[in-house]
């Protein structure tokens, strides 16, 4: 059963309990994973000035669910009103949060444990129904965000796991072997209008909303994401050392802070090797690059002599349906994730080979469009027409405008809950330590 078939039946409504049940469930096991691997020390410390101690985000989940579930829906009394500016995220930037007087590692996972037996607690008797309810918990929207948010945690987190270094900590299975790719290489998406965005989706956040119309002239788009070994290619004819291929910003950038290659790679002889999370190994061709950021997916496409595709062109390579003419929710269809779709949730600690997940492909035949590797796309984040702010201004609306350029697709790190075919993420183009690659689009024309 969909989000979207929650009804406002007793069936319906119990359905809905227990998916809310679930995704809080899988969250907080993966929460205590995260948090559970390491000492203590290793919680407190911080591993790099761009990431806060994982000890203040296992307290900031707390507080956040705390603020939003038990306060806001339930109306209780505060439990820690004394922590809230520790762990309000636009108080204090990442890097002056070790320097707070943060709950030390115990304090702070009996404290979320707390939270997390209470919000429980209120789960059980939440009015989903309308009646004495609210736009909060119209569908279980406030339960579904917080799930939402704590699996976005989960995945910064694991980002902090990959910048610390030391031995491995986190394990995972290998991926299923798949034979090389040999499909197109590109497809092509035919213009016209399709419905981007959503106004149905029960969980989606504000700046998903609301679904509009949208025009997109005729594209090609690469049926899978670029590759390391296609990135070592244009590494190998200079792509660094070429100052054609580059925005002014992001020339700036390379010369400053000498970049020769994705975050994490260092050449060895006549062999790419890569750190990850504590192994170093020889980097596969086959798999999506990762940890580069906008400036050089942009430069890897103007020397392929191509293009980032914009945000709609994504959008509607992951959604469209031409024989319906309608946008689905995933590029399978309207059901939700299951492992035989993407490589979500960490189950697997890196990108898949490319061409696998066949049977989450578009209707068009574009593959991996949903999990693997955030796809940096040429927008900037921008509201659409008719956005409201909700629950809070400081979710997206504070974003909007050019600083930031829009990712889509998720990771191997992102779970289901927070991963759909509207979902937009948003960083700096600066930023290399996210789980993001990329895919190049080109004009029909071109």
């Amino acid at each position: 059963m969909t989000a979207q078939e929650s009804g406002t039946t007793a069936a319906g409504t119990e359905t809905l309990r227990e998916r809310l049940l679930a995704s809080l469930v899988t969250a907080r096991d993966r929460t205590t994973l995260l948090t559970s691997c390491v000492e203590d020390p290793d919680l407190t410390a911080q591993h790099s000035p761009l990431m806060s101690p994982l000890v203040w985000d296992l307290a900031h989940i707390g507080n956040q669910e705390e603020l939003w579930l038990l306060r806001n829906v339930g109306g209780r009394e505060a439990m820690r009103p004394d922590i809230d500016v520790l762990y309000d995220a636009f108080e204090h930037p990442r890097s002056e949060r070790p320097s707070l007087p943060l709950l030390p590692p115990e304090e702070a996972r009996k404290y979320a444990a707390e939270v997390r037996g209470r919000a429980l607690d209120l789960l059980e008797g939440a009015d989903f129904e309308g009646g004495t309810g609210s736009r909060l918990t119209e569908a279980g929207f406030a339960f579904g965000m917080i799930a939402q948010h704590e699996q976005q945690h989960d995945e910064t987190m694991l980002i902090t796991h990959q910048l610390r270094t030391g031995p491995a900590v986190l394990t995972a299975p290998a991926h299923d072997p798949v034979p090389p790719y040999t499909g197109p290489a590109e497809v092509l998406v035919p213009g016209g209008p399709f419905t981007m965005g959503t106004s149905t989706e029960p969980w989606a956040l504000d700046n998903e909303r609301p679904a509009h119309t949208r025009e997109v002239a005729p594209y090609w788009i690469d049926t899978v994401p670029v590759t390391n070994g296609a990135y070592q290619a244009f590494i190998a004819d200079g792509g660094y050392d070429t100052e054609r291929w580059w925005t002014p910003e992001g020339w700036a950038h390379v010369r400053r802070n000498s970049l020769k290659a994705p975050l994490y790679w260092r050449r060895e002889g006549t062999q790419w090797l890569r750190r990850r999370f504590g192994v170093t190994e020889v980097v596969p061709p086959d798999e999506p690059v990762l940890h580069v950021c906008w400036y050089e997916a942009d430069a890897y496409a103007r020397w392929a002599g191509r293009r980032l595709p914009t945000e709609a062109e994504w959008e509607k390579a992951a959604r469209h349906d031409p024989v319906s003419g309608r946008s689905t929710r995933y590029p399978w269809g309207d059901a939700d994730p299951g492992p035989e779709h993407a490589n979500l949730g960490q189950r697997h600690l890196s990108p898949a080979p490319v061409g696998s997940y066949p049977v989450g492909q578009s209707p068009l035949g574009v593959r991996q469009l949903i999990g693997d590797v955030w796809e940096w796309t040429s927008s900037d984040l921008a509201p659409y027409p008719g956005f409201t702010a909700f629950p809070y201004r400081e979710y997206s609306e504070v974003f909007f405008g050019p600083d930031y350029k829009i990712m889509r697709g998720g990771s191997f790190a992102v779970d289901a809950v927070a991963c759909r075919g509207t979902f937009r993420n948003w960083d700096y183009p600066i930023r290399r330590q996210i789980f993001a690659g990329f895919r190049t689009a080109r004009s029909e024309s071109a």
